[in-house]
Protein backbone atom coordinates (compact mmCIF):
# COMPACT_ATOMS: atom_id res chain seq x y z
CA UNK A 1 0.00 0.00 0.00
CA UNK A 2 1.21 3.49 -0.84
CA UNK A 3 0.10 6.69 0.92
CA UNK A 4 -2.02 9.20 -0.94
CA UNK A 5 -0.62 12.56 -1.95
CA UNK A 6 -3.25 15.15 -1.12
CA UNK A 7 -3.47 18.60 -2.69
CA UNK A 8 -6.39 21.01 -2.56
CA UNK A 9 -7.91 20.04 -5.92
CA UNK A 10 -6.67 16.50 -6.63
CA UNK A 11 -5.67 13.40 -4.77
CA UNK A 12 -3.35 10.79 -6.25
CA UNK A 13 -2.85 7.20 -5.22
CA UNK A 14 -1.37 3.88 -6.25
CA UNK A 15 -1.33 0.25 -5.23
CA UNK A 16 0.68 -2.80 -6.22
CA UNK A 17 -1.72 -5.21 -4.50
CA UNK A 18 -2.64 -7.83 -7.10
CA UNK A 19 -6.08 -8.82 -5.80
CA UNK A 20 -8.55 -6.62 -7.74
CA UNK A 21 -10.89 -5.86 -4.85
CA UNK A 22 -8.06 -5.11 -2.45
CA UNK A 23 -6.38 -2.87 -5.03
CA UNK A 24 -9.62 -0.98 -5.70
CA UNK A 25 -10.33 -0.63 -1.99
CA UNK A 26 -6.82 0.72 -1.43
CA UNK A 27 -7.37 3.40 -4.09
CA UNK A 28 -10.79 4.30 -2.71
CA UNK A 29 -9.41 4.69 0.80
CA UNK A 30 -6.87 7.19 -0.54
CA UNK A 31 -9.08 9.06 -3.01
CA UNK A 32 -12.62 9.17 -1.67
CA UNK A 33 -13.97 12.41 -0.21
CA UNK A 34 -17.23 14.35 -0.33
CA UNK A 35 -16.33 16.32 -3.48
CA UNK A 36 -14.76 13.56 -5.55
CA UNK A 37 -16.10 14.02 -9.08
CA UNK A 38 -14.02 11.79 -11.36
CA UNK A 39 -11.28 9.15 -11.19
CA UNK A 40 -8.72 8.56 -13.94
CA UNK A 41 -6.54 5.46 -13.60
CA UNK A 42 -3.83 3.49 -15.40
CA UNK A 43 -3.21 -0.15 -14.61
CA UNK A 44 -1.04 -3.11 -15.49
CA UNK A 45 -2.60 -5.64 -17.88
CA UNK A 46 -1.50 -8.32 -15.41
CA UNK A 47 -4.64 -7.67 -13.36
CA UNK A 48 -7.74 -9.79 -13.80
CA UNK A 49 -9.44 -6.98 -15.71
CA UNK A 50 -12.96 -8.36 -15.46
CA UNK A 51 -12.78 -8.49 -11.68
CA UNK A 52 -10.93 -5.18 -11.47
CA UNK A 53 -13.63 -3.38 -13.46
CA UNK A 54 -16.35 -4.69 -11.16
CA UNK A 55 -14.31 -3.75 -8.09
CA UNK A 56 -13.63 -0.20 -9.27
CA UNK A 57 -17.29 0.42 -10.05
CA UNK A 58 -18.21 -0.91 -6.62
CA UNK A 59 -15.80 1.19 -4.56
CA UNK A 60 -16.38 4.34 -6.63
CA UNK A 61 -20.15 3.97 -6.93
CA UNK A 62 -21.70 7.04 -8.51
CA UNK A 63 -18.33 8.48 -9.52
CA UNK A 64 -17.29 8.80 -13.17
CA UNK A 65 -14.23 6.58 -13.70
CA UNK A 66 -12.12 6.12 -16.85
CA UNK A 67 -8.74 4.62 -17.58
CA UNK A 68 -6.69 2.15 -19.57
CA UNK A 69 -4.10 -0.60 -19.37
CA UNK A 70 -0.44 0.34 -19.57
CA UNK A 71 3.09 -0.74 -20.43
CA UNK A 72 4.26 0.59 -17.06
CA UNK A 73 2.84 3.08 -14.60
CA UNK A 74 3.94 6.50 -13.34
CA UNK A 75 2.88 6.66 -9.70
CA UNK A 76 3.35 9.10 -6.79
CA UNK A 77 6.62 7.21 -6.20
CA UNK A 78 7.83 7.43 -9.82
CA UNK A 79 8.05 4.55 -12.30
CA UNK A 80 6.39 1.25 -11.38
CA UNK A 81 5.22 -1.98 -12.99
CA UNK A 82 2.43 -4.41 -12.16
CA UNK A 83 0.52 -1.70 -10.31
CA UNK A 84 -2.43 0.65 -10.61
CA UNK A 85 -2.19 4.42 -10.21
CA UNK A 86 -5.05 6.91 -10.10
CA UNK A 87 -6.03 10.56 -9.87
CA UNK A 88 -9.13 11.79 -8.06
CA UNK A 89 -10.47 15.16 -9.25
CA UNK A 90 -12.38 17.54 -6.99
CA UNK A 91 -15.66 18.59 -8.68
CA UNK A 92 -15.28 22.11 -7.29
CA UNK A 93 -12.27 22.65 -9.57
CA UNK A 94 -12.89 20.19 -12.40
CA UNK A 95 -15.90 19.34 -14.55
CA UNK A 96 -14.98 16.13 -16.38
CA UNK A 97 -17.11 14.09 -18.74
CA UNK A 98 -16.09 10.89 -20.55
CA UNK A 99 -17.30 9.26 -23.74
CA UNK A 100 -16.64 5.95 -25.48
CA UNK A 101 -15.83 5.35 -29.15
CA UNK A 102 -16.69 1.70 -29.66
CA UNK A 103 -16.48 1.52 -33.46
CA UNK A 104 -13.09 2.92 -34.41
CA UNK A 105 -13.18 1.88 -38.05
CA UNK A 106 -16.46 3.64 -38.84
CA UNK A 107 -15.92 6.71 -36.63
CA UNK A 108 -16.70 9.80 -38.72
CA UNK A 109 -16.87 13.55 -38.34
CA UNK A 110 -20.57 13.55 -37.47
CA UNK A 111 -19.93 10.97 -34.74
CA UNK A 112 -17.06 13.08 -33.42
CA UNK A 113 -19.12 16.27 -33.39
CA UNK A 114 -22.00 14.60 -31.58
CA UNK A 115 -19.61 13.11 -29.02
CA UNK A 116 -17.79 16.39 -28.31
CA UNK A 117 -21.03 18.41 -28.24
CA UNK A 118 -22.44 16.03 -25.64
CA UNK A 119 -19.31 16.26 -23.47
CA UNK A 120 -19.29 20.04 -23.75
CA UNK A 121 -22.94 20.28 -22.70
CA UNK A 122 -22.29 18.29 -19.53
CA UNK A 123 -19.21 20.36 -18.66
CA UNK A 124 -21.10 23.62 -19.18
CA UNK A 125 -23.86 22.48 -16.86
CA UNK A 126 -21.35 22.07 -14.01
CA UNK A 127 -20.46 25.80 -14.27
CA UNK A 128 -16.90 25.35 -13.04
CA UNK A 129 -15.39 27.70 -15.63
CA UNK A 130 -16.14 29.07 -19.11
CA UNK A 131 -15.37 26.50 -21.79
CA UNK A 132 -13.10 28.75 -23.87
CA UNK A 133 -9.46 28.72 -22.68
CA UNK A 134 -10.37 26.54 -19.69
CA UNK A 135 -10.84 23.15 -21.33
CA UNK A 136 -8.61 20.36 -22.65
CA UNK A 137 -9.22 16.82 -23.91
CA UNK A 138 -7.51 13.52 -23.09
CA UNK A 139 -7.79 10.51 -25.40
CA UNK A 140 -7.01 6.92 -24.45
CA UNK A 141 -7.01 4.48 -27.39
CA UNK A 142 -6.56 0.77 -27.86
CA UNK A 143 -2.84 0.68 -28.60
CA UNK A 144 -3.08 -2.29 -30.99
CA UNK A 145 -6.07 -1.10 -33.00
CA UNK A 146 -4.06 0.57 -35.81
CA UNK A 147 -6.81 3.19 -36.02
CA UNK A 148 -5.34 6.03 -33.98
CA UNK A 149 -4.61 8.26 -36.97
CA UNK A 150 -8.15 8.13 -38.32
CA UNK A 151 -9.79 8.73 -34.95
CA UNK A 152 -7.43 11.51 -33.91
CA UNK A 153 -7.76 13.46 -37.15
CA UNK A 154 -11.54 13.28 -36.89
CA UNK A 155 -11.63 14.21 -33.21
CA UNK A 156 -9.27 17.11 -33.74
CA UNK A 157 -11.63 18.63 -36.29
CA UNK A 158 -14.50 18.42 -33.80
CA UNK A 159 -12.46 19.80 -30.89
CA UNK A 160 -11.52 22.94 -32.78
CA UNK A 161 -9.35 25.15 -30.56
CA UNK A 162 -9.57 22.87 -27.51
CA UNK A 163 -6.05 21.48 -26.83
CA UNK A 164 -5.72 17.74 -26.80
CA UNK A 165 -3.26 15.03 -25.78
CA UNK A 166 -3.36 11.35 -24.92
CA UNK A 167 -1.81 7.93 -25.06
CA UNK A 168 -2.33 4.50 -26.56
CA UNK A 169 -3.07 1.76 -24.04
CA UNK A 170 -0.39 -0.89 -23.45
CA UNK A 171 -0.26 -4.43 -22.14
CA UNK A 172 3.13 -4.71 -20.42
CA UNK A 173 4.88 -5.26 -23.79
CA UNK A 174 2.97 -8.45 -24.59
CA UNK A 175 1.52 -6.88 -27.77
CA UNK A 176 -1.57 -9.07 -27.41
CA UNK A 177 -4.54 -7.15 -25.91
CA UNK A 178 -4.81 -3.54 -24.81
CA UNK A 179 -7.88 -2.07 -23.14
CA UNK A 180 -9.64 1.18 -22.29
CA UNK A 181 -12.11 1.42 -19.41
CA UNK A 182 -15.56 3.00 -19.58
CA UNK A 183 -18.81 2.44 -17.63
CA UNK A 184 -17.49 -0.44 -15.57
CA UNK A 185 -16.02 -2.45 -18.44
CA UNK A 186 -12.63 -2.83 -20.13
CA UNK A 187 -13.03 -2.51 -23.92
CA UNK A 188 -10.80 -3.49 -26.84
CA UNK A 189 -10.87 -1.87 -30.31
CA UNK A 190 -12.21 1.24 -28.60
CA UNK A 191 -11.24 4.66 -27.27
CA UNK A 192 -12.30 6.93 -24.45
CA UNK A 193 -12.37 10.72 -24.64
CA UNK A 194 -12.24 12.84 -21.48
CA UNK A 195 -13.18 16.51 -21.68
CA UNK A 196 -11.70 18.41 -18.74
CA UNK A 197 -13.03 21.87 -17.87
CA UNK A 198 -11.21 23.55 -14.99
CA UNK A 199 -10.84 26.88 -13.22
CA UNK A 200 -7.10 26.19 -12.82
CA UNK A 201 -4.30 27.22 -15.15
CA UNK A 202 -2.86 24.47 -17.33
CA UNK A 203 -0.56 23.89 -20.28
CA UNK A 204 -0.73 20.95 -22.70
CA UNK A 205 2.67 20.01 -24.16
CA UNK A 206 4.59 17.36 -26.09
CA UNK A 207 8.32 16.75 -26.39
CA UNK A 208 10.90 14.28 -27.63
CA UNK A 209 14.68 14.29 -27.35
CA UNK A 210 15.59 12.55 -30.62
CA UNK A 211 18.16 14.19 -32.91
CA UNK A 212 18.57 13.70 -36.64
CA UNK A 213 21.34 11.68 -38.24
CA UNK A 214 22.47 11.76 -41.86
CA UNK A 215 20.76 8.62 -43.15
CA UNK A 216 17.55 9.03 -45.16
CA UNK A 217 15.19 6.14 -45.92
CA UNK A 218 12.43 6.35 -48.52
CA UNK A 219 9.41 4.11 -47.95
CA UNK A 220 9.13 2.34 -51.33
CA UNK A 221 6.52 -0.29 -50.37
CA UNK A 222 4.13 -0.21 -47.42
CA UNK A 223 0.64 -1.09 -46.21
CA UNK A 224 -0.49 1.83 -44.06
CA UNK A 225 -3.53 -0.03 -42.71
CA UNK A 226 -1.38 -2.68 -41.03
CA UNK A 227 1.48 -0.21 -40.41
CA UNK A 228 3.83 -2.57 -42.24
CA UNK A 229 6.75 -1.33 -44.34
CA UNK A 230 8.03 -3.90 -46.84
CA UNK A 231 10.75 -1.88 -48.53
CA UNK A 232 13.00 1.02 -47.60
CA UNK A 233 15.15 2.43 -50.41
CA UNK A 234 13.83 -0.39 -52.64
CA UNK A 235 15.31 -3.17 -50.50
CA UNK A 236 13.92 -5.32 -47.66
CA UNK A 237 12.92 -2.87 -44.95
CA UNK A 238 14.61 -4.62 -42.03
CA UNK A 239 17.94 -4.87 -43.86
CA UNK A 240 17.93 -1.19 -44.81
CA UNK A 241 16.90 -0.17 -41.30
CA UNK A 242 19.63 -2.31 -39.71
CA UNK A 243 22.26 -0.70 -41.91
CA UNK A 244 21.04 2.81 -41.06
CA UNK A 245 20.95 1.91 -37.35
CA UNK A 246 24.50 0.56 -37.50
CA UNK A 247 23.67 -2.98 -36.34
CA UNK A 248 23.57 -6.41 -37.97
CA UNK A 249 20.18 -7.59 -39.19
CA UNK A 250 20.31 -10.48 -36.70
CA UNK A 251 20.76 -8.02 -33.85
CA UNK A 252 17.60 -6.00 -34.45
CA UNK A 253 15.68 -5.96 -31.17
CA UNK A 254 13.75 -3.68 -28.82
CA UNK A 255 17.03 -2.04 -27.75
CA UNK A 256 17.67 -0.96 -31.35
CA UNK A 257 14.05 0.19 -31.70
CA UNK A 258 14.46 2.39 -28.59
CA UNK A 259 17.84 3.88 -29.44
CA UNK A 260 17.61 4.12 -33.24
CA UNK A 261 14.11 5.16 -34.30
CA UNK A 262 13.19 6.96 -37.51
CA UNK A 263 11.22 10.16 -37.94
CA UNK A 264 9.17 12.06 -40.49
CA UNK A 265 9.86 15.78 -40.90
CA UNK A 266 6.77 17.96 -41.17
CA UNK A 267 7.56 21.64 -41.48
CA UNK A 268 10.44 22.29 -39.10
CA UNK A 269 9.68 19.44 -36.70
CA UNK A 270 10.47 15.74 -36.62
CA UNK A 271 7.79 13.25 -35.59
CA UNK A 272 9.14 9.89 -34.49
CA UNK A 273 8.01 6.61 -36.05
CA UNK A 274 9.03 3.64 -33.88
CA UNK A 275 9.43 0.04 -35.00
CA UNK A 276 7.23 -2.49 -33.21
CA UNK A 277 8.68 -5.71 -34.64
CA UNK A 278 10.66 -7.35 -37.43
CA UNK A 279 8.60 -9.84 -39.44
CA UNK A 280 9.67 -13.12 -41.03
CA UNK A 281 9.67 -11.59 -44.53
CA UNK A 282 12.07 -8.84 -43.38
CA UNK A 283 9.30 -6.25 -43.29
CA UNK A 284 8.86 -3.90 -40.33
CA UNK A 285 5.68 -3.21 -38.40
CA UNK A 286 5.49 0.23 -36.78
CA UNK A 287 3.53 1.74 -33.89
CA UNK A 288 2.37 4.55 -36.21
CA UNK A 289 1.06 4.54 -39.76
CA UNK A 290 3.82 4.84 -42.40
CA UNK A 291 2.87 5.40 -46.05
CA UNK A 292 4.60 4.65 -49.32
CA UNK A 293 6.59 7.60 -50.63
CA UNK A 294 7.45 9.35 -47.39
CA UNK A 295 11.05 10.05 -46.44
CA UNK A 296 12.19 8.99 -42.99
CA UNK A 297 15.30 10.25 -41.24
CA UNK A 298 17.40 8.06 -38.96
CA UNK A 299 17.46 9.44 -35.41
CA UNK A 300 19.48 9.04 -32.24
CA UNK A 301 18.81 10.04 -28.64
CA UNK A 302 19.81 13.37 -27.20
CA UNK A 303 19.74 13.98 -23.42
CA UNK A 304 16.39 12.48 -22.36
CA UNK A 305 16.17 13.96 -18.89
CA UNK A 306 17.50 17.41 -19.81
CA UNK A 307 14.87 17.69 -22.55
CA UNK A 308 12.04 16.63 -20.24
CA UNK A 309 13.23 18.95 -17.48
CA UNK A 310 13.23 21.92 -19.87
CA UNK A 311 9.72 21.17 -21.11
CA UNK A 312 8.20 20.73 -17.65
CA UNK A 313 9.95 23.77 -16.24
CA UNK A 314 8.74 25.87 -19.17
CA UNK A 315 5.18 24.70 -18.54
CA UNK A 316 5.51 25.28 -14.79
CA UNK A 317 6.77 28.80 -15.44
CA UNK A 318 3.48 29.38 -17.26
CA UNK A 319 1.09 27.86 -14.69
CA UNK A 320 3.11 28.31 -11.50
CA UNK A 321 3.97 25.56 -8.99
CA UNK A 322 2.37 22.36 -10.32
CA UNK A 323 -0.63 20.79 -8.69
CA UNK A 324 -0.26 17.77 -10.96
CA UNK A 325 1.15 16.70 -14.32
CA UNK A 326 -0.69 13.97 -16.23
CA UNK A 327 1.90 12.28 -18.44
CA UNK A 328 1.81 9.86 -21.37
CA UNK A 329 5.36 8.53 -21.70
CA UNK A 330 6.30 6.12 -24.50
CA UNK A 331 7.44 2.76 -23.13
CA UNK A 332 10.50 2.95 -25.41
CA UNK A 333 11.62 6.09 -23.55
CA UNK A 334 11.43 4.12 -20.32
CA UNK A 335 13.44 1.32 -21.92
CA UNK A 336 16.02 3.85 -23.10
CA UNK A 337 16.31 5.24 -19.56
CA UNK A 338 17.01 1.70 -18.34
CA UNK A 339 19.58 1.04 -21.07
CA UNK A 340 21.43 4.32 -20.59
CA UNK A 341 21.55 4.29 -16.79
CA UNK A 342 19.24 7.24 -16.08
CA UNK A 343 16.18 5.22 -15.00
CA UNK A 344 16.37 5.98 -11.27
CA UNK A 345 17.12 9.66 -11.86
CA UNK A 346 14.23 9.95 -14.30
CA UNK A 347 11.87 8.19 -11.90
CA UNK A 348 12.85 10.57 -9.09
CA UNK A 349 12.38 13.54 -11.42
CA UNK A 350 8.83 12.41 -12.28
CA UNK A 351 8.05 11.99 -8.60
CA UNK A 352 9.44 15.44 -7.75
CA UNK A 353 7.38 17.10 -10.49
CA UNK A 354 4.15 15.35 -9.39
CA UNK A 355 3.71 13.36 -12.60
CA UNK A 356 1.03 10.66 -12.70
CA UNK A 357 0.44 8.65 -15.86
CA UNK A 358 1.54 5.64 -17.84
CA UNK A 359 3.94 4.21 -20.40
CA UNK A 360 2.21 4.04 -23.75
CA UNK A 361 2.27 2.29 -27.13
CA UNK A 362 2.00 5.69 -28.81
CA UNK A 363 1.20 9.26 -27.88
CA UNK A 364 -1.35 11.74 -29.17
CA UNK A 365 -1.00 15.49 -29.50
CA UNK A 366 -3.29 17.94 -31.31
CA UNK A 367 -4.69 15.32 -33.66
CA UNK A 368 -1.39 13.58 -34.40
CA UNK A 369 -0.29 10.08 -33.45
CA UNK A 370 3.40 10.00 -32.53
CA UNK A 371 6.01 7.76 -30.88
CA UNK A 372 8.83 8.07 -28.34
CA UNK A 373 7.50 11.31 -26.93
CA UNK A 374 6.35 12.54 -23.56
CA UNK A 375 3.03 14.35 -23.88
CA UNK A 376 0.74 15.63 -21.18
CA UNK A 377 -0.66 18.54 -19.23
CA UNK A 378 0.75 20.53 -16.33
CA UNK A 379 -1.98 21.88 -14.03
CA UNK A 380 -1.28 24.75 -11.64
CA UNK A 381 -2.14 25.13 -7.98
CA UNK A 382 -5.48 26.77 -7.07
CA UNK A 383 -3.68 29.42 -4.99
CA UNK A 384 -1.84 30.71 -8.05
CA UNK A 385 -5.08 31.36 -9.93
CA UNK A 386 -6.67 33.09 -6.99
Amino acid sequence: MNPATTQSAVRVASSNVRDPMLAATTLARQLNHDNLGCVLFFCSAEYDLGRLGIALEHVFAGIRICGCTSAGEITPQGYDRGSITAIGFDRRYFAIECGLISELESFGLQDAQELIDGLLTTCRQARVAPIKNNTFAITLLDGLSSREELVLTTLNAALGTIPHFGGSAGDDERLANTHVFFNGTFHTSAATVLLVNTSLDFRVFSTHHMEERNEKLVVTAADSDSRTVYELNAEPAAEAYARAAGVAFADLDRKTFALRPMAVKIGEHYFVRSVQRVNADKSLTFYCAVETGIVMTAMQPGPLLDNLRQQLEDAENHVGPPLLTIGCDCFLRRLEAELTGVFDETSQFLQHHRVIGFNTYGEQFEGMHINQTFTGVVIGQPSIRS
